[in-house]
């Protein structure tokens, strides 16, 4: 399967150019900055091309930091920071303020022309011949100002992001629950945009998308406005509002040959431009990228590669038993987790941004819930690595095929955002008044556990836990880790995936 997507790709970007040395190919590969899913997919997938046959010259152009792309830097591919997307801005990893996203949003439509043409330029200047793109709009715009094919490969467009925006469905608790064990940003109360208000700024993102020319759908897709006429924008149209569940209509469509859709047509580009030399737009539904563990020296299934790569995240080695040890991933993207006391007489809640102290009676509808507080950080995005990138795998350790087609479903991905953690109390079926007196303040289940932090670094704990750092039994993850060789070690996992069943 893998082999034939990228001869069926192949062969459709040579019915494009007319090229016939295929080894001199080029391509800028744009990707979102928004989280770390686009990052790696992209990366994953330059490294593949890079190991084709035909080896051409790629181009990464995105403001997710350099060293995320590292594996394909590594064989080639040359990384390019641009700001060539809007932010989404997300106070919590889960959560989105609306408000402040469309204000981004504004900003970044009202400097669009002006990149369109540096872009334009810049594409020119290197000698492109095709724009691929995860999933940035202005790729597409840039792509056609230079009369250049371009293909989309994603399984959603942000077109329908920011519609969504619009959802009059708001994060809430459930009517007539007491329990505040999960504390949403309640100073800017999560209100609905106004269709009126973002229509014009959403129609400049679905019109980017609209000069792509063909789409490499990927699993786990969602209704794509700029190439399927069935289901125009707005996106919450889509939606059963009070459910927040799409329509089964819309389900079914999802699931629907797309030989069965009707697609909108291309944009030609100017008549002053050499004409398109492009069959009419077409999709091709891909099978999921994923990438695998590495194999040498030795994989972390087995012991000695177990043992060689906790000790390279800093885990010391009587954590390395699996039988003794549990490993817990926690990937919310730059999250900081405040110490528990360590004792009953002054187990209270830290710090100023904590929530206000509330009773156990408070939470009495769901009694064996754990309870754990989150609140606003002042830092609501990281700022790009300036640093030059270094190998993070050992000398000698090889990368495995980072890109592996597999049938399966395609989770989704956050931006890199900030939140702070507060301890977790958790309580036992005892009755109230014995809990009550009971009650301690901990961050994991026991102590058998470890958590491995990822996306932040051990500086920024400083602020929030004191000389110390971090909490017991927690470790940060480097900014070059593996993620699969992480995933694989670990018992459990803790962040924002979305999956399908």
């Amino acid at each position: 399967m893998h082999d034939a997507l990228v001869s069926e790709s192949s062969g459709l970007l040579s019915s494009y150019l007319d090229s016939q040395v295929m080894t001199s190919l080029c391509f800028a590969y744009y990707c979102s900055g928004h989280g770390y899913g686009h990052a790696t997919r992209v990366s994953a997938f330059a490294r593949h091309l890079k190991g084709l046959e035909l080896r051409p010259t790629i181009y990464i152009i995105s403001s997710a930091p350099q060293h995320v792309f590292e594996d394909s830097i590594s064989v080639g591919v040359t990384y390019r920071y641009a700001e060539i997307d809007p932010v989404i801005i997300q106070p919590v990893a889960y959560r989105v303020d609306r408000q402040r996203s469309i204000h981004a949003l504004r900003s970044f439509l009202s400097k669009k022309d002006i990149v369109v043409q540096q872009e334009k330029r810049w594409l020119l200047s290197i000698g492109a011949d095709c724009i691929l793109t995860d999933a940035a709009f202005l790729g597409c715009l840039a792509a056609h100002a230079a009369s250049l094919p371009s293909i989309l490969i994603t399984n959603f467009t942000f077109d329908s992001v920011y519609s969504y925006l619009a959802t009059s469905y708001t994060d809430r608790l459930p009517s007539g629950s007491r329990c505040r064990g999960l504390l949403l940003d309640e100073k800017e109360p999560d209100e609905p945009i106004s269709d009126e208000d973002i229509r014009d700024l959403v129609q400049q993102i679905y019109q980017g998308y609209r000069c792509a020319n063909f789409l490499v759908r990927l699993p786990g897709f969602i209704p794509i406005p700029s190439f399927f006429a069935s289901f125009p924008l707005p996106a919450p149209s889509w939606t059963d509002q009070e459910a927040n569940k799409l329509l089964p209509e819309v389900v079914h469509h999802l699931t629907k040959s797309q030989a069965e859709s009707e697609l909108h047509d291309i944009i030609h580009f100017s008549r002053t431009a050499t004409p398109n030399k492009c069959q009419p737009r077409f999709v091709i539904q891909a099978p999921l990228l994923v990438r695998g563990i590495t194999t040498l020296p030795e994989s972390v299934y087995t012991p000695a590669g177990r043992s060689r790569f906790l000790l390279s995240i800093g885990v010391p080695g009587h954590l390395h038993d699996p039988d003794e040890t549990k490993i817990l991933i926690v990937s919310f993207g730059g999250q900081v987790f405040r110490k528990p006391s360590s004792s009953r007489g002054s187990s209270t809640w830290l710090k100023s941004t904590t929530p206000p102290e509330r009773s156990f009676i408070d939470c009495q509808d769901q009694p064996n819930a754990d309870e754990a507080w989150l609140s606003r950080s002042g830092n609501d995005q990281i700022a790009p690595h300036t640093t030059k990138p270094t190998a993070f795998l050992a000398e000698g350790t090889q990368y495995p095929n980072v890109v592996t087609m597999v049938d399966a479903k395609l989770t989704t991905t956050t931006s890199i955002s900030s939140c702070d953690f507060d301890a977790m109390v958790t309580t036992s079926p005892t009755p109230v008044k014995q809990a009550v007196s009971e009650l301690e303040p901990q961050l994991l289940p026991d102590s058998s556990w470890i958590a491995v932090v990822c996306g932040m670094s051990k500086e920024q704990w400083a602020p929030a836990n004191g000389e110390d750092g971090l909490p017991d039994n927690f470790f940060v993850a480097p900014k070059y880790v593996y993620m699969p060789d992480l995933t694989a070690v670990a018992d459990a996992l803790l962040g924002k995936l979305v999956g399908k069943s």
